[in-house]
């Protein structure tokens, strides 16, 4: 399989794979998460089970020009028994994916990480892994975490980079190139994460991680810049040309990614790891398209 290097063609890949997913869908009441799971059930890559305000939904469909019909819809206007309707259809085999639709995220975390009801292993780490597709890059860049763990210890940034690497071999890409970002290329005591970073190194060295390439602290520029590795002259075997950048916090990675989507023209598919199950979780303000993919991707990984 040649490495996918766009999030177009990941979805052409997993129209020609024959994937066919249900995606059960808490409060998919918006416009966005309608038109997304829409043209996903047009290309038949999945089914959908929309738990939420009926009336809402069917109106909302309709103000889109789209045929209700083509979704299963469960009636259940309270938001908090939507979300647990829709996450018991996944825990109990009749979905194969969650997805979070016009419900706060914390609502939406809270009962996937029930301890009971949930979809977390006990002791998994539940971690965000997305891909961006970014047109001043060469390739998807895939980045961890966006919204889950805040001040990720050296465990979860383990994890972090394991789901990474599962994530881009599902995508073609056997053995990626990992950066782990700090804001320098420096180790200092002064910079947490950075000691972190010298130990999952070392872990990398001693084959101790999946199959893949890990340097780090890398600034930004060194892990996606080949010019600045001449300029810097530093010798990291990233080379500027990352597959996947491992944030230090959940702020630094979600504001590079909305930046880049803002400012830059980015486009994102992401989900949530380490849940039985695909997890979808966007914000309510993410475009059709982001969302699109991220179906396509839950259905890859399912």
């Amino acid at each position: 399989m040649e490495p996918i290097k766009s999030l177009s063609q990941m979805v052409e890949h997993v129209i020609a794979s024959g994937i066919k997913k249900k995606i059960a869908v808490a409060c998919g009441e918006d416009q966005n998460t309608i038109g997304a799971l829409a043209k996903a059930v047009k290309n038949g890559f999945a089914t959908a089970i929309m738990v939420g305000n009926k009336e809402k939904i069917v109106a909302q469909a309709k103000e889109e020009k789209i045929d209700p019909a083509i979704f299963e819809i469960i009636d259940i206007p309270n938001p908090v028994e939507a979300v647990y309707a829709a996450l018991k259809l996944v825990k109990t085999d009749k979905a194969d994916v969650l997805m979070k639709g016009l419900v706060g995220t914390d609502i939406f975390l809270k009962a996937v990480m029930d301890k009971t009801d949930g979809l977390l292993p006990p002791k998994a780490i539940m971690s965000y892994v997305a891909a961006l597709e970014i047109p001043a890059y060469h390739k998807l860049l895939f980045i961890s975490d966006t919204a889950v763990l805040l001040n990720p210890d050296l465990d979860q940034k383990i994890a972090m980079l394991d789901y990474a690497v599962k994530m881009t071999n599902a995508f073609g890409i056997k053995k990626p190139k990992v950066a782990l970002v700090g804001a320098t290329e420096k180790v200092s005591s002064r910079l947490p994460s950075s000691i972190d970073y010298s130990a999952i190194c070392k872990m990398c060295e001693r084959g101790q991680l999946q199959e893949c390439i890990v340097d780090g602290p890398l600034d930004i520029f060194l892990a996606c810049d080949k010019k600045s590795i001449d300029i810097k002259g530093i010798k990291t075997p990233i080379n500027g040309d990352a597959d996947v950048l491992i944030f230090p916090t959940l702020e630094a990675c979600n504001s590079f990614y909305k930046g880049l989507m803002l400012f830059a023209g980015a486009e994102l598919g992401g989900l949530i790891q380490g849940t039985e199950k695909p997890v979808v979780v966007m914000s309510r303000s993410e475009s059709e398209k982001s969302k699109y993919y991220c179906i396509a991707m839950s259905c890859l990984m399912a």
